[in-house]
């Protein structure tokens, strides 16, 4: 069923448009790059052990909380399982498997920025730490209170997830 309206009309006629000149439709899109937000975006892994335990880092430069999840930042162009799967590489040598998203939350602040959290299992130990950490250890789950508070509303999250399982 076709609908006549002027605002169908309109709608039609400027898909006819794009379809003729898609150059049009590149403009669109870089038009809408320009005037929409940009966003930066951080990684964390809720990365568990083969006995459950979950991998905390000592931060050199979180100064106020050192302690917290590994991650860091999404590089331009990069898919965030990829950049946690970089970032666990670069900053404590473990490889993991990405099992499930757990959160994402808007960083408060000025800059517009995302904080997304992943459920992970390491394939391996830690068997480096970059020049960014200054220590490691694996602990219980659920005995963690001392971390930013993105950190433990992620660990919030795996605790409700597992308990699901």
């Amino acid at each position: 069923m076709h609908n006549n309206d002027p605002q169908h009309r309109l709608r039609d006629g400027l898909i006819a448009l794009l379809r003729a000149l898609p150059i049009l439709g590149k403009m669109l899109r870089f038009s809408l790059h320009l005037t929409r937000p940009h966003f930066s975006a951080g990684v964390v892994g809720v990365v568990l052990n083969g006995e459950g335990r979950l991998l905390l880092v000592k931060h050199a430069f979180h100064i106020e909380r050192p302690w917290g999840l590994p991650g860091g930042w999404v590089d331009r162009g990069e898919d965030p399982v990829e950049s946690l799967q970089r970032e666990l590489i670069e900053e404590v040598g473990v490889k993991v498997d990405v099992v499930s998203p757990l959160l994402i939350q808007r960083a408060p602040g000025l800059a517009p920025h995302l904080d997304i959290a992943y459920l992970c299992r390491a394939r391996n130990d830690v068997d480096q730490l970059s020049l960014e950490l200054l220590d490691y250890r694996w602990v219980e789950l659920s005995k963690e209170k001392e971390l930013p508070p993105f950190h433990q509303a992620a660990l919030h999250a795996a605790t409700t997830l597992l308990e699901t399982y």
